[in-house]
């Protein structure tokens, strides 16, 4: 855990701010938000305490704030601090949220900025003209914007690599050259400025699992929340029918507040619900395979500390998800891309990540039929999962992707590997996209090892309940990790 923050005292220089037992160790992530809001009620430190800590990470040399922020805040955030050290101490706090430094996802609009979605095809894109509702609604909360972060590009990769901006990196074997590992994607600096503490939380997107994905990979919480809980109003869109917006943080509650800020819903986080009779089902088709060792071993043990917990875990075979690769032919995102980037694909082809660009016309021979068989096919398998999985089971549980962090040297220059690990690393969070679920990953890994995720998914509006039950799984992990 790292220690509370400091408040800086006139004259102090940055050494002095952050205090030297945080210098040593000083790429790691923030404390939860509960206490870094107890820490501001109790003058232990200041907003701009804890937004020049953030901005000073991110601007350090040794650091990869270069590599996973697009544009930096850092005046405008300075001011909001100040501000909101103003209201507290005239009483006002608007939210548990308030004072506390947020970066977000660089395809949110933002008023007076350019909405670039990790691509140069957007670079001189005209300034937003108002935020995206979830912007909004994180400023209305209090919310210090420290700046947009790095991304795939227009969201269509599970891996993270950006060849325009760069490529965020894992926590894990970050040090170790030549070994630098992925921070997944596409919400790839999202999870990165968690990680390293450059913000307290990150707001992302998640159409096949890229929230989900990097929080795994990156040793942190993330929750997709059910597609239609958030509005979509203002950004760039990958996939309308499977877009969601959720949070990556360090902790459920975490993710559990800022959704539910995000929802338009009182800013409290659901109680933790007791495992005992919680009802655990465990896919044993098409989620495990490819599995790595590791993996397997971490998912197993996590799920036997959670049935010692009292949770009735049990096996269960979903027949349905063995054709998805079948029904999704073309697939929601391809279709639904290739429909919104048509214009840009006139005049700018060439300017596209050759990756991204290949799995956005995937879409272009999809024809009406096509796009109908699919809405189809996705009815029939939502009426089964209703049948079979929501009234037997809580949560279905399953690895967040099958693998730890592949390494960066591994995939830069070898597009038939990068092909196959971004198919394998999309392949069991994307599932429950297009089941509709809201998804949670947890670690669920030992300190010090690679980065394991364990997802627990819940029917379509299930979202409290089923942060509800990440609370008490977590309270588990957090005991044997």
């Amino acid at each position: 855990m790292t220690p509370h923050v400091s408040v800086p005292l006139p004259g102090f220089t940055r050494s002095n701010r952050i205090p030297t037992d945080i210098m040593a160790t000083e790429f790691t992530p923030f404390p939860p938000l509960a206490q870094l809001a107890a820490d501001l009620a109790a003058g232990r430190t200041t907003s701009r305490a804890l937004v020049e800590t953030a901005l000073d990470r991110i601007a350090d040399p040794a650091g990869q704030g270069a590599a996973v922020f697009m544009h930096v805040d850092a005046d405008s955030a300075r001011a909001a601090a100040d501000a909101h050290d103003r209201l507290r101490a005239a009483g006002t706090v608007l939210s548990p949220l308030a004072g506390i430094p947020v970066s977000l996802k660089d395809l949110f609009d933002i008023e007076g900025q350019p909405s670039r979605a990790g691509s140069i095809v957007l670079a001189d894109a005209p300034a937003a003209k108002a935020d995206a509702v979830a912007v909004a609604r994180l400023k209305r909360a209090g919310a210090v914007l420290v700046g947009r972060t790095n991304m795939s590009e227009f969201a269509f990769s599970g891996l993270g690599l950006n060849p325009h901006y760069g490529n965020p990196l894992s926590p894990y074997r970050r040090g170790v050259k030549g070994d630098e590992r992925i921070s997944g994607g596409s919400s790839s600096g999202a999870a990165a400025s968690v990680a390293d503490g450059m913000a307290a939380i990150a707001l992302g997107t998640d159409t096949g699992g890229s929230i989900r994905i990097p929080a795994a990979l990156c040793g942190l919480t993330g929750f997709k929340p059910t597609a239609d809980r958030i509005p979509k109003q203002g950004g760039v869109p990958l996939s309308s029918t499977l877009d969601s917006f959720g949070p990556i943080g360090v902790s459920v509650a975490c993710c559990a507040l800022v959704d539910r800020m995000l929802a338009g819903l009182e800013p409290r986080i659901p109680a933790a619900r007791p495992l005992e009779g919680v009802r655990l089902g465990v896919l044993t088709n098409f989620v495990t395979d490819g599995v790595e060792p590791a993996v397997a071993a971490a998912v197993d043990t996590a799920l036997k500390h959670l049935e010692a917990a009292g949770a009735i875990v049990s096996e269960v075979r979903f027949a349905p998800l063995d054709r998805l690769p079948a029904i999704n032919r073309f697939g929601f995102s391809p279709i639904e891309a290739y429909a919104w980037h048509r214009p840009l694909l006139e005049k700018h082809r060439d300017q596209y990540d050759p990756r991204v660009l290949v799995r956005i016309l995937k879409g272009q021979p999809a024809s009406a039929a096509d796009y109908l068989d699919l809405l189809a096919e996705r009815e029939a398998m939502l009426a089964e999962a209703a049948r079979t999985l929501w009234q037997r089971f809580d949560a279905v549980v399953a690895p967040t992707v099958p693998v730890v962090p592949p390494r960066v040297a591994d995939l830069v220059d070898d597009d038939d590997a990068f092909g196959r690990t971004n198919a394998l690393i999309l392949r069991n969070p994307s599932a429950f996209n297009f089941l509709d679920t809201c998804a949670l990953s947890l670690p669920c890994h030992l300190r010090g090892d690679a980065p394991v995720g364990l997802m627990l998914a819940g029917a379509p509006h299930a979202d409290d309940a089923l942060l509800a039950i990440g609370r008490g799984a977590e309270a588990v992990l957090n005991a044997i990790r």
